[in-house]
């Protein structure tokens, strides 16, 4: 029975992480019931919450005020509460008590307030969480983070009234859909960790008309996707090597109508698939090229999906320094992220066929690992001198883009953490947009802006390719002359190459946005964050023409 402070519109997710030492799964705490309490339930949602959040705002007149000199302390700016669920009154007592706290409606600046009067039925905290600017509405990307952040902020309340300002429908998905990316926690290696999730409901209040049931179905879904592709990205290299991989993502899509197909070594080494063999030549666990496949019924348009899977990336015989090293077990972020959006497309039941391919394999130093200066015959017959092994991803890649046109798609879309270069050109929460032409970059931008994942459009201009040339194969992995300029680009003018000229395909060079290693911001952990399943499954939305 839903309580009777909300509607039945209720959705929980629950997230596998790792098992340390052995590359299975176990279950962690679920991620919080999140529930729609209309504008009459909102008192007794607040008496039964630990924390209310709520966002903080400048005053729409504010204005910087002329300089003159001090002659005591500057007053502390003043913060007006944003929220279409508390009442003018509330609003105002809560505005002056942030404004004497000197809280900052900066975008994304947490402030806390104790409230110990609770007389008028406040919880005992009050989180604010700065949107800018006053305005009529925020975008949701803002309010997705304001509520991740509001979230975090408040561990161990086990359950949050939600007041941010909701207009509509998709500012309550976006809020649902932070406050349940907020809750993520990574504890499967920690000997004693603390429950991964200690807030067990959030109440987002004052839901507007229209919001309901598949409002937050949707947002439980994508959460739970991304959660689980974060999980991926977190677990370290000899708990997910492309055995367990695979492993791994035969249970995450069993029981949704996605078909696995799966090519071992022996099978790759039949077939002519010479970039995964070369690249995992070096390691004790062989490659995979792993295939899902969904079709349901009706559905016209066909998505494939190609991801990056190094599970541990050494550098092979260009061997990377130790620092540089330490990232090395999430160069799979590309194969995650392509995995669990399959899943949540066949999750969301949106009518897109979807083929996804993810090209597994360990990058490490043996006997038989691939040496600078050897040639290899990749799955179609082009054939690629290896000038630097720390160029591997391009080389697993062209397989599966050479299979993947197989499959007559009608886009096709690869991720990968390919270059460094990408972090260099755009920084560490940006992803390039390369692509076959203009209209393709402008699909996945549009996708990207909608899911409120950054993204930037880059060319791959045509005397890329010439860098690239070999005198003994047709093709070399890097340029002959190590120059580093354009590396983005020489590695999207690479894959190019494996493309025919009518196929529609755009690469995402993922190197920046997939882990982070700073502080928590916005929905984005510490860690793997999981970039890219949002993305993709906006994109399918897309193409099922379920977007404006």
């Amino acid at each position: 029975m839903a309580d009777p402070d909300s509607t039945a519109a209720q959705a929980r997710t629950r997230r596998p992480t790792a098992q340390p030492g052995g590359g299975g799964a176990r279950t962690t705490a679920a991620a919080p019931v999140l529930s729609l309490t209309p504008p009459g339930g909102t008192q007794r949602s607040l008496r039964a919450a630990a924390a209310l959040i709520v966002g903080l705002a400048a005053p729409e007149s504010s204005a910087p005020a002329p300089r003159r000199p001090r002659v005591r302390p500057a007053a502390p700016p003043e913060v007006v509460v944003v929220s279409d669920a508390i009442d003018a009154d509330g609003r105002v007592r809560l505005a002056a008590a942030f404004t004497r706290l000197g809280a900052s409606s900066a975008v994304g600046r947490v402030s806390r307030l104790a409230v110990l009067d609770d007389d008028a039925g406040w919880p005992l905290e009050v989180i604010g969480v700065g949107l800018g600017q006053g305005a009529a509405s925020w975008p949701p990307g803002v309010l997705r983070d304001a509520a991740a952040a509001g979230v975090r902020a408040a561990p161990r309340a086990q359950r949050i009234a939600m007041g941010l300002p909701l207009a509509d429908a998709a500012a309550v998905g976006a809020v649902a859909e932070g406050a349940a990316l907020g809750c993520y926690r990574f504890t499967a290696y920690t000997s004693q960790p603390e429950p991964p999730v200690i807030t067990q409901r959030v109440d987002i209040l004052g839901a507007p008309a229209g919001a309901g049931q598949s409002v937050l179905d949707r947002a439980g879904v994508i959460a739970g996707a991304v959660g689980e592709a974060r999980d991926l990205v977190n677990t370290p290299g000899r708990d997910l090597r492309p055995v367990d991989f695979v492993s791994r993502a035969r249970r995450i899509v069993r029981g949704r109508g996605i078909s696995v197909t799966v090519l071992d070594e022996t099978a790759l080494a039949r077939e002519g698939y010479g970039g995964l063999i070369g690249v995992g030549a070096g390691s004790e666990s062989p490659p995979r090229l792993l295939r899902l496949s969904y079709r349901p019924t009706g559905a016209v348009p066909h998505l494939c999906l190609v991801g990056k899977g190094i599970t541990f990336d050494t550098g092979g015989y260009s061997l990377k320094p130790a620092k540089p090293m330490l990232g090395m077990k999430g160069d799979m972020a590309g194969a995650a992220a392509v995995l669990m959006a399959t899943q949540a497309i066949a999750a969301l039941r949106l009518p897109v066929k979807v083929t996804t391919y993810a090209a597994l394999a360990e990058n490490m130093v043996s006997g038989r690992a691939v040496r600078p200066g050897d040639v290899l015959t990749l799955y179609g017959g082009r054939t690629v001198e290896v000038l630097n092994t720390d160029a591997e991803g391009r080389l697993v890649l062209a397989d599966a883009l050479v299979r993947a046109q197989e499959d007559g798609p009608d886009l096709i879309v690869d991720l990968a953490t390919l270059t460094g270069a990408a972090i260099v050109a755009l920084g560490q929460r940006t992803a390039g947009v390369m692509g076959s032409d203009e209209t393709v970059r402008q699909r996945i931008l549009a996708a990207a802006g909608r899911a409120g994942e950054e993204a930037w459009g880059m060319p791959i201009p045509r005397e890329m390719r010439a860098s690239l040339e070999s005198s003994v194969a047709d093709i070399a992995n890097i340029s002959a002359s190590f120059d580093p300029g354009g590396g983005m680009l020489k590695a999207a003018a690479f894959l190019q190459e494996f493309i025919a000229p009518r196929q529609a395909w755009a690469h995402l060079d993922i190197a920046g946005p997939a882990m982070n290693s700073g502080s928590p911001w916005g929905c984005t952990p510490t860690g793997g964050t999981g970039y890219g399943v949002r993305l993709l499954i906006s994109l399918a939305e897309g193409m099922a023409g379920l977007t404006d």
